[in-house]
């Protein structure tokens, strides 16, 4: 990518992050811009991402995922299930350097890439698991558990579900708003509320899905 390229990149992201009021700085910024250059460096080998326009990524990937930022800032410990290539694990772990993100993937080339990635941009908060989410057991449970893009939401929580903290909720990002989804939850969980969200340069529906387990 040339420094051109990176600058006007810089710059979208820049204006979109200030359209949506978030507390982002410059360093920041450019830290997402050389997770986004790594990611297309990546991609053309290892096919992390159908998108293959970097301003396209910065729409799609960046500030889409930024767009859900706001609802992760009281978290303390976080997994990104079905993380990909770290969406919205790494913008997150990059907004929020206080939170503790973990991303797990079942794809290996995908995980070599969240690692060398964390490496690259050195990011002391993440911690990246191969393997399938219904098999992993951790110390500490999460307080937050999200996924974009990953599986139907009964799946996303039969699979995960063993891993969320009492107190603790599911955010799952959505396209358009999944009400057969919702309807198909399994017994014992419940939907707090569906958020529609904004991107900045997207015509396109987003929304977030917020589920936690019912009262006994």
């Amino acid at each position: 990518m040339s420094t051109l390229d990176r600058v006007a990149l810089t710059a979208m992201l820049a204006d979109g992050v200030e359209e949506m009021g978030l507390p982002i700085n410059s360093g920041q910024i450019d830290n997402m811009i050389s997770y986004l250059t790594l990611l297309s460096k990546w991609n053309a080998v290892y096919n992390l991402t159908a998108v293959r326009d970097p301003r396209e990524m910065v729409k799609q990937h960046l500030l889409d995922s930024l767009s859900a930022a706001h609802a992760f800032s009281g978290a303390s410990n976080v997994l990104d299930v079905g993380a990909g290539g770290g969406l919205p694990g790494m913008i997150l772990a990059i907004t929020f350097p206080g939170i503790r993100i973990s991303m797990i993937d079942t794809v290996s080339k995908k995980t070599a890439f969240l690692t060398q990635a964390k490496t690259e941009l050195g990011l002391s908060n993440v911690t990246v698991h191969t393997g399938r989410v219904e098999a992993l057991q951790v110390a500490q449970k999460f307080d937050v558990i999200t996924s974009r893009a990953f599986s139907e939401l009964n799946n996303f929580v039969n699979w995960s579900g063993h891993l969320l903290a009492d107190g603790g909720r599911f955010i799952a990002m959505k396209g358009v708003a999944p009400d057969q989804e919702i309807e198909r939850l399994p017994q014992g969980w419940v939907v707090e509320a569906v958020e529609p969200l904004t991107v900045p340069g997207l015509n396109a529906e987003r929304h977030l899905v917020y589920i936690k387990k019912t009262a006994d």
